[in-house]
């Protein structure tokens, strides 16, 4: 016989407790290591965490606890697993250099930057929870929309980040701008495809009573990449980087959603 369902409740406790622990451990290696880049591995490894939680406990068909633990697993390690090869490999991102500096290495504060992350695990949880808790049986128009939403999103997200760690490992590029593949038609590309991927889980809870959690992922991620911790903070750094030739970039091509290059003159806000 199987073990009883978790409440959702119950589930995001334990989430709770447990990225609380995390990403207190992520803000000590950072203090040693000089690098809070390590709190990006932690939040998608936290999600992955999040998603294997949700399928092993939720009260949904076998079908659907399955998606939420391969899907929303595999993504968030893959994600994790990129972090974290940048992280060891290269200094600490100009943003956080940057962070660092406005709070003059203040480690109290530090130290609630990684636990506020440690909410918004808690909060990109809720589609995962949705889906563990839908009565999906895997031959429905919305279990294979998304399933091919998520394999779009998370195709053309590793793609964008193959082709920017290419043309960042060539030293001709210092201080260059990529242009390259996706990069041509979006300012973010990488972003683009991780606001995409969020679409799947709001098709795959279709029918869960937790539904309407599942459109917090693409809505909330949004918000937060077009006007808080993704794009303005990418694209500060780009300015202090590469000054005129991200201008440049700017003028071109639009910011999130892809489309056509255009001329200089003309500028766009997708």
């Amino acid at each position: 016989m199987s073990a009883p369902a978790w409440s959702p409740w119950l589930q995001l406790g334990v989430l709770a407790a447990a990225m609380a622990l995390l990403m207190a451990a992520g803000w000590r290696w950072q203090r040693r290591h000089r690098n809070a880049g390590i709190v990006d591995v932690l939040w998608a490894g936290g999600l992955a965490f999040a998603a294997l939680l949700a399928g092993a406990t939720g009260s949904g068909s076998p079908t659907a606890r399955l998606a939420a633990a391969v899907l929303g697993g595999s993504w968030g390690c893959r994600l994790a697993w990129h972090l974290w090869r940048r992280v060891r490999k290269e200094p600490e991102d100009g943003r956080y250099r940057h962070l660092r500096a406005h709070w003059q290495g203040h480690q109290g504060k530090f130290f609630l930057f990684f636990q506020a992350q440690a909410l918004l695990v808690l909060l990109f949880a809720l589609p995962f929870v949705a889906v563990a808790a839908a009565p999906a049986d895997g031959f429905s128009p919305w279990f294979a929309g998304g399933v091919a939403l998520w394999v779009a999103g998370v195709l053309g997200e590793s793609v964008a980040d193959r082709q920017l760690a290419r043309f960042r490992a060539d030293p001709r590029h210092r201080g260059k701008t990529c242009r390259e593949g996706l990069w041509r038609y979006s300012r973010h590309p990488n972003y683009f495809f991780e606001w995409l991927h969020w679409f799947a889980y709001p098709a795959l809870a279709a029918g869960s009573p937790w539904a309407w959690a599942a459109w917090l992922g693409p809505v909330v991620m949004y918000v937060f990449l077009r006007w808080f911790s993704g794009v303005p903070f990418t694209e500060a750094q780009a300015l202090r980087s590469r000054g005129e030739d991200y201008r440049d970039y700017q003028r071109r091509t639009p910011m999130l959603i892809p489309w056509f290059p255009r001329s200089p003159d003309r500028r766009s806000e997708s």
